[in-house]
């Protein structure tokens, strides 16, 4: 039971946080509300000057006035559904956008590994499945609820003022009808719960598949992965059966009540006739009173499952817009202007996951604008995690970063992102023309100024002979492109964006030696003037830097140019002859630019 009542209390939440967002457009809203009052006191009078034209028809008193009065009722009930249903469609569909665009916003703030943890599919299938469900509910209240409910407070009174005992069938009825949905819904509760855990896990079984659809079919695993879906189905409908079972029990009560209901009203109505306390015409009225009400609390029903049904959808969807990234712009912060690129990190001390093994530690060093850094060493040294916090990805728990001598968490993040491109070691391109993705760097750039940041990224050579040059639309994640070609396109969007730091992040671990040669070229030309990060397992990519940082378990373990280092004959020795970049007596090979 409690549970059940938990389950009440968390669906009560959600719904009032639905019906929340009405409260944006008070004005259209309240025309809803006249007309969905209206409707209710309309729903109510149809009966009653019904049950006077069946009264009347016997004695021919007023025949045609009460048709005429039925009539007019009627029209005027078209007319107020209608502006009820035009203005809550609109609004519904109004506000499910505006919450689609608030949980986008607030998704695409929050950390990557947020998203990662969710699963992009996950994410968009919220938003997605998440507006839906509000639109849903935004709309049965409107058009549905609402003069159902209106309709059901004025049937009470007004039931008991003209009939007592025929009002507390209609009482007793409802009732039992009322206690019927709530015990289906509270046999089903836990039984649901399992219904959405095992649909969701088969939309991340397709997304999954789906996205890494070349790797089945390399592996030739089409088979295995289908019978593994099937497998996943088959439990999904063993888990919806029971539900169903529940539900298809419900309908069959619901369709009978109606029939339940006139039976009671006319036997009850009969009796009462037969000693003079009920009239014909009442005891019809008292008979449209009961399929009135079967049917306003059939729809209210209905509304409520569906609710239930959505409940862990809409949750979701809230969370989605309630979270919070973690980071905001401090009180008094203010833009980082014509940043030069001077950057500190003072006594940077950052854990992960409160773990004293995993983050960085202790982090001091000084790079002058312009010049070239690279952080080099194995898997989790925490090069990644450094980068994350010039970004404010993260923020250090001990010490502080700054640029230009200015502490970053004093600055606006907008403007604090707005000075740093990043060319990752995936290119991350999205599905549309080429102009497009590198206006993602400068919203206003003209087609000449993209023209010469792919010129300088040695990557016009291969737009030029795309169709449509820079409207080609080089497909989800640029897999319309070759490697070398989406490395490129990247490093022409990081150029455009003329930011005065710039981070490599791997930007050529996946290319073959020519392909490389190119883009190690079009990164010269980017990183030129800047002040400018390099993550790098090959050190070949390297040997020109001004700083080399070698990290290990988060700590700067040594530190110097490539011919110092490799003087040392440190762990950074080791790397470089394990690269092949010096011989074993540490002369090194004439890899640096003439």
């Amino acid at each position: 039971m409690g549970r059940y009542f938990s389950a009440s209390t968390a669906m009560v939440s959600i719904y009032r946080r639905a019906l929340s967002c009405l409260s944006q457009e008070r004005r259209r809203a309240a025309v809803i509300v006249a007309a969905n009052v209206l409707l209710g006191a309309l729903a109510l009078l149809d009966p009653i000057v019904f049950g006077k034209v069946v009264g009347s028809l016997g004695t021919g008193a007023a025949t045609w006035r009460y048709i005429l009065a039925w009539a007019a009722v009627s029209a005027l009930g078209v007319v107020a559904g209608v502006t009820a249903s035009i203005v809550a469609d609109r609004l519904s569909h109004r506000r499910r956008l505006q919450a689609m665009t608030e949980a986008f916003d607030n998704a695409v703030t929050l950390p990557g590994a947020r998203i990662a943890e969710r699963g992009t599919g996950r994410v968009v299938r919220i938003i997605s499945a998440g507006g839906d469900s509000l639109f849903w509910v935004l709309l049965s209240f409107l058009r549905e609820q609402m003069p159902a409910l209106f309709a059901l407070a004025l049937l009470v009174p007004v039931a008991f003022w003209m009939n007592p005992l025929l009002a507390s069938v209609l009482v007793g009825l409802a009732a039992v009808y009322v206690t019927a949905n709530l015990y289906v819904i509270r046999r089903t509760e836990s039984g649901q719960r399992v219904v959405d855990d095992q649909a969701q896990e088969v939309s991340n079984r397709i997304g999954d598949v789906v996205a890494n659809v070349s790797v089945i079919q390399a592996y030739a695993s089409l088979r295995s992965e289908t019978a593994k879906l099937e497998s996943l189905t088959r439990q999904l409908l063993q888990a919806q059966f029971p539900v169903l079972n529940w539900w298809a029990l419900l309908i069959v009560l619901t369709r009978s009540a109606s029939t339940i209901a006139l039976v009671a009203i006319f036997t009850v109505g009969a009796a009462l006739a037969a000693h003079g306390r009920s009239s014909l015409g009442e005891i019809v009225a008292f008979g449209g009173f009961a399929t009135m009400l079967i049917s306003r609390l059939d729809l209210l029903s209905s509304s409520l499952s569906r609710l239930f049904v959505g409940l862990p959808t809409l949750k979701a969807f809230f969370g989605l817009i309630d979270e919070r990234h973690g980071f905001s712009d401090a009180p008094g912060a203010t833009p980082l202007q014509n940043a030069k690129g001077e950057i500190a990190f003072e006594n940077v001390t950052h854990w992960i996951c409160d773990q004293n093994d995993l983050g960085v530690f202790d982090v001091n060093f000084h790079v002058p604008a312009g010049a070239t850094v690279a952080l080099v060493g194995s898997s989790g040294a925490g090069k990644t995690t450094m980068m994350s916090l010039l970004q404010r990805v993260r923020e250090p728990d001990l010490g502080r970063v700054t640029i230009d001598g200015r502490d970053i968490r004093d600055v606006t993040l907008a403007s604090l992102r707005q000075s740093i491109a990043v060319v990752f070691q995936e290119a991350g391109l999205f599905n549309r023309s080429i102009a497009e993705n590198l206006r993602m760097a400068r919203p206003d750039a003209t087609d000449e100024q993209l023209k010469a940041a792919l010129i300088a990224a040695e990557a016009w050579e291969f737009v030029d002979k795309k169709d449509g040059r820079l409207d080609f639309v080089i497909g989800e994640r640029g897999q319309l492109l070759s490697g070398g070609e989406r490395q490129r396109l990247a490093i022409a969007r990081a150029i455009l964006k003329d930011a005065p730091i710039l981070i490599l992040d791997e930007a050529t671990s996946a290319l073959d030696t020519v392909t490389e040669a190119k883009v190690k070229r079009a990164l010269d030309t980017a990183s030129r003037g800047r002040t400018t990060f390099i993550i790098a397992h090959r050190l070949s990519t390297i040997v020109d830097a001004d700083l080399i940082l070698v990290l290990d378990k988060g700590r700067i373990v040594e530190r110097g140019t490539f011919e110092a280092l490799v003087a040392q004959d440190g762990r950074f020795t080791r790397m470089a002859r394990e690269s092949g970049l010096v011989l074993g007596d540490l002369i090194p090979l004439p890899t640096r630019a003439a």
